[in-house]
């Protein structure tokens, strides 16, 4: 599996899965910041480019790295939580075939996020977890709160 996020509370969203992902093979991709590196000791982090939020450069300066990882790792399945990291690693990984996971985040109940529109089109399986998120996204799988 490869997971994709940003650091902060993405990625901390993405770690309540652990019981989930702890037995399998892992990479992730995130910043390298000092909260990241905290949480992720001891696992595999690729470190991506940042500010994604509305940066087209490092959105493009991500798009390469995507496609080293994806060739070079060759994950099972992509799993993101966004935030603008995730769309580079989602183009690339529908051309070379690799399905995608999206999850959209815990505190977006009301509102589409940006990412979320982004990735919808990409994504494999898009899964929110609140009942109010399914009508945002056509075709969603409701699973609940992570936390």
């Amino acid at each position: 599996m490869l997971f994709v996020s940003s650091s902060g509370g993405h990625l901390s969203q993405l770690l309540q899965l652990r019981p989930w992902w702890v037995h399998h093979d892992r990479q992730w991709v995130t910043f390298d910041l000092p909260d990241a590196r905290s949480k992720l000791e001891g696992e595999t982090l690729v470190p991506a480019f940042h500010p994604t939020t509305r940066n087209l450069v490092n959105m493009v300066r991500n798009t390469p790295l995507a496609y080293r990882v994806l060739q070079s790792f060759r994950p099972d399945v992509v799993i993101s939580n966004g935030a603008g990291v995730a769309f580079p690693f989602f183009g690339v990984a529908r051309l070379l075939g690799i399905p995608t996971v999206y999850l959209e985040v815990y505190d977006r109940i009301d509102s589409r996020t940006v990412t979320g529109r982004l990735c919808a089109p990409l994504s494999s399986l898009f899964l929110v977890q609140w009942p109010e998120q399914r009508r945002l996204y056509e075709g969603s799988v409701l699973v609940g709160p992570l936390y």
